[in-house]
C-alpha cells in the first residue's frame, strides 16, 4: 500500500474512534439541537361533539392502556349520546377509541345533583371516578348532607363495582382522586362546616380535604388543613418518595397556612406518606390567584398552573385582567420561575402536564381582544400552549367556534400529540356536531413538525 494509502487508512480509524468516543455526548445534545429548530403549532386530527339536547360539561380527560380515552364530567341530557339520567346532572362517563368513536357511556347518580371532576385507570383496568353528589337514590348509597364527596370504582366495561359517600353535613366535594402505589387512593377536594360525618377536625368553613383511602374504599387517613378563612384543595398527585403533593387554593393567613400574599393564593402542600405535613407554601400577589393543577417533574420539583389576577408580589409578565400562571418549584418547594400572561378580557389555566421532551402542554380558555392571540374563533376558546423547559412559549392556537368554548384538561398522547377535552356550545369553525346546548368537546391534535 502507498504511503498516501495508508494515511487514509489511519485517519479513517481515526476519526470512526472519535466518532465513538464522542457518540454518547452527541446522542445528549442531539434532541437540545432539535429543540432549537423552530416549532409550529399541530393541526386537529380530529374534534368530536358528544352529549344530548341538554348540558354535556366534560371535566378531565385520560389515555387508557390501548390508546383510546376515557371522559368524565356531567349531564343532564337524556337523549343523543346519553342513556340512563337518573335525574338533573349525572356524572358522566364516556369510553373512546382511538379515533373518537364512543365504545360506551354510563350515566351515574340519583335524581340530585351529581358533578363528576376526576377520572384515572386503574391497574385492573377499570377505573377510578371521583366528585361530588347531593342525591340518595339511583347509584348513590347515602348522604351525610348537603354535597357529599362520592367516589365510584368500576370495571373495565363500566360496570360499578364499588362506590362511596364521603363527607359532613355540610357541603364536601372531591376535587381530584389518584391510584396510589399500594392499590389504595388518594383524594382530594373542600370539606364544610359543621363537623361531622367523616370530618375529625375542621379549621374553617371551608377547609382542603385530603383523605387516604384503601382498595376498596375506607378511609385509611385524612387531614383537614387550613386557616379560619376558605381553603379548597383541587389537585393531588403521589410523589416519588411515596409521600404526596397537593394543590390548593387559600384566602387564610392563620392555621397551617403561614402566609397569605392577597386575597386568595396558590397554596401547595408536601406530605409524607401517612399525610403529615412536610411543607407548605403559597404563592401569589394582592389579587385573587388560583390554582388548578399541579404535577411531579422529572428532576422531582413541581409545576402547578392556574390564574391569577395579581400584577405583583410572585407575579410579573400579567399584562390586564386575569392570565394563565404557571410557576415551577424546585423539590423543597422553593420558586424557580413563573410565567404569566393575560390578554384584555381574560386568559384562564386550566390543566398543565409535562411533555416527553420536558417542557410542558397548558390548556385553558380565553377572550381574546387583542395582545398575542390572533386566531380567536369567538366569544371564548380553548388556548393551548406548548412551553418549553423554562417556560417560554413555543407555540400557541386556540380552537372553538364562534360562542362558548371552554378547555379544562389536556395531556399529551402517545403518539407525542395532544388530547384536550372541555365544553363547547358552537357548532361552527372548529366546532361541528353540537347536541343542543354545551357538548363535551375533545380535541386530539397531531404532534408538532419542525
Amino acid at each position: 500500500m502507498n504511503p498516501k494509502g495508508w494515511k487514509f487508512y489511519v485517519v479513517a480509524i481515526a476519526f470512526v474512534l472519535l466518532l465513538e468516543v464522542l457518540r454518547p455526548k452527541l446522542n445528549e445534545l442531539t434532541p437540545r439541537l432539535m429543540n432549537l429548530l423552530p416549532v409550529s403549532a399541530p393541526s386537529i386530527e380530529w374534534a368530536r361533539s358528544y352529549g344530548g339536547s341538554g348540558n354535556d360539561r366534560a371535566r378531565l380527560i385520560q389515555q387508557t392502556t390501548d390508546g383510546g380515552y376515557i371522559v368524565v364530567g356531567f349531564s343532564d341530557s337524556q337523549d343523543g349520546d346519553v342513556t340512563g339520567n337518573h335525574g338533573q346532572e349525572d356524572f358522566w362517563v364516556v369510553r373512546l377509541n382511538p379515533e373518537g368513536d364512543i365504545i360506551w357511556q354510563k350515566s351515574l347518580g340519583g335524581s340530585e345533583r351529581d358533578f363528576a371532576n376526576a377520572v384515572q385507570q386503574t391497574t385492573d383496568g377499570g377505573y377510578i371516578i371521583a366528585g361530588r353528589s347531593n342525591s340518595i337514590d339511583g347509584n348513590v348509597s347515602q348522604s351525610f348532607g348537603d354535597f357529599d364527596g362520592w367516589v365510584v370504582k368500576l370495571s373495565s366495561n363500566g360496570g360499578i363495582e364499588w362506590q362511596k359517600i364521603y363527607g359532613g353535613p355540610g357541603s364536601d366535594w372531591v376535587s381530584d382522586i389518584q391510584q396510589t402505589s399500594d392499590g389504595g387512593y388518594i383524594f382530594t377536594g373542600t370539606h364544610g362546616h359543621p363537623n361531622d360525618g367523616d370530618e375529625t377536625e375542621n379549621n374553617s368553613m371551608a377547609d382542603c380535604w385530603i383523605v387516604k383511602l384503601d382498595s376498596k374504599g375506607t378511609i385509611e387517613w385524612q387531614r383537614m388543613l387550613g386557616g379560619s378563612d376558605s381553603d379548597n384543595g383541587v389537585a393531588v398527585r403521589q410523589t416519588k418518595d411515596g409521600g404526596y403533593i397537593v394543590a390548593a387554593d387559600t384566602e387564610s393567613s392563620d392555621g397551617d397556612v403561614t402566609e397569605n400574599r392577597g386575597k386568595r393564593d396558590f397554596w401547595v402542600i408536601k406530605l409524607n406518606p401517612i399525610g403529615d405535613i412536610v411543607w407548605q407554601k403559597t404563592f401569589g400577589g394582592s389579587n385573587d390567584d388560583w390554582a388548578s393543577s399541579i404535577q411531579q417533574t422529572a428532576d422531582g420539583g413541581y409545576i402547578v398552573a392556574g390564574s391569577s389576577g395579581s400584577h405583583d408580589g410572585d407575579v410579573s409578565g400579567n399584562r390586564e385582567g386575569f392570565g394563565y400562571w404557571v410557576v415551577k418549584l424546585d423539590a423543597d418547594g422553593n420558586l424557580l420561575w413563573q410565567r404569566s400572561r393575560g390578554e384584555e378580557g381574560g386568559n384562564m389555566g386550566s390543566s398543565v402536564q409535562q411533555t416527553k421532551d420536558e417542557g410542558y402542554i397548558l390548556a385553558g380558555f380565553s377572550i381574546p381582544r387583542g395582545g398575542e392571540i390572533s386566531d380567536n374563533r369567538g366569544l371564548y376558546d380553548y388556548w393551548v400552549a406548548k412551553l418549553d423547559a423554562e417556560g417560554n412559549i413555543i407555540w400557541r392556537r386556540s380552537l372553538g367556534g364562534s360562542r362558548f368554548d371552554f378547555a379544562y384538561s389536556v395531556q399529551q398522547s402517545s403518539d407525542g400529540g395532544y388530547i384536550v377535552a372541555g365544553e363547547s356550545n358552537s357548532n361552527d369553525r372548529d366546532v361541528s356536531g353540537n347536541h343542543g346546548e354545551y357538548d363535551y368537546w375533545i380535541v386530539k391534535l397531531r404532534p408538532e413538525r419542525r
